[in-house]
């Protein structure tokens, strides 16, 4: 076995010892949108410190720990908390906790973040379901030596995300009145927020959404042969010529109103696993 395999299998050991069931789903949570950890029942947490070779989150948000449970009667594993390219981590430790959830067991992962707004038609609070992406990020998490037990070596991205799961959600949000976006999310490094150009290049080549995060994850996903279902609360509008100067605490907060809506859909959709 390689170092990653060999830490993953570390990983995945650990958590086991305190949580013995197979979780069918993944789920990870962005900035702001943390509270959906309140709807696992029989949960346990475990600190991102304690797991062998789990980085530590630094960003304001974002908790830092593992929670294991159960979801609409669904065995889960939900990160409080995930890691960006930003905070100095590597794409593979970034993307890390993809694999040991993939080691735990699940076979669809449910991803959210809060993101900037590049569609006209959108506004602050709005939910966007990721149809596919543009990943603009400086680095591949797949680059280098590919291990064939996780994965081939030149993974299929012509569906990262599900049509199958993206149909549902639509479905969900109509019965419960619930206006939801469908888009491109551009996946970007960070940490600044964008510029008035940034926003306009990357509208113009085909993105409605643009954040720091989940391209990663979702690539990694996809070599290991998950389903993916992800979805962005559009947190600021950036692509407005008026004075429009965001700060992550308008995010915290946006991203905090719009949460019930996006977790009544990803817990419908476990329910529907």
């Amino acid at each position: 076995m390689s170092e990653l395999t060999d830490q993953i299998k570390a990983a995945g050991d650990y958590i086991r010892k305190h949580w013995q069931e197979a979780p069918v789903a993944g789920v990870i949570l962005g900035s702001g949108l943390g509270n959906l950890t309140k709807e696992i029942e029989q949960s346990i947490e475990i600190s991102y410190r304690d797991i062998p070779h789990f980085p530590e989150s630094t960003v304001e948000g974002h908790s830092g720990k593992l929670i294991l449970g159960y979801m609409q009667g669904k065995p889960i594993v939900a990160m409080a908390g995930r890691f960006h390219y930003y905070e100095g981590f590597s794409m593979k430790q970034v993307t890390f906790p993809v694999r040991v959830m993939k080691e735990l067991g699940i076979h669809t992962l449910f991803i959210s973040n809060a993101a900037g707004g590049m569609n006209h038609q959108f506004k602050v609070g709005d939910l966007m379901v990721i149809r596919d992406h543009i990943n603009l990020q400086p680095e591949h998490p797949l680059r280098g030596r590919n291990e064939n037990t996780l994965g081939p070596r030149f993974p299929d991205m012509s569906e990262p995300y599900s049509k199958a799961l993206i149909q549902a959600a639509h479905e969900i949000a109509a019965a419960n009145d619930i206006s939801l976006h469908t888009g491109v999310y551009v996946g970007v490094q960070g940490p600044t927020f964008e510029t008035r150009a940034e926003y306009k290049y990357m509208h113009i080549i085909g993105g409605d959404a643009v954040g720091m995060s989940t391209v990663p994850e979702v690539i990694v996903a996809a070599h290991a042969g998950l389903k993916v279902f992800a979805m962005s609360v559009i947190t600021d509008i950036g692509i407005r010529e008026e004075e429009n100067v965001i700060t992550h605490e308008e995010v915290l907060e946006a991203a905090n109103a719009a949460e019930p809506k996006l977790t009544l859909i990803f817990s419908e959709l476990i329910r529907q696993l």
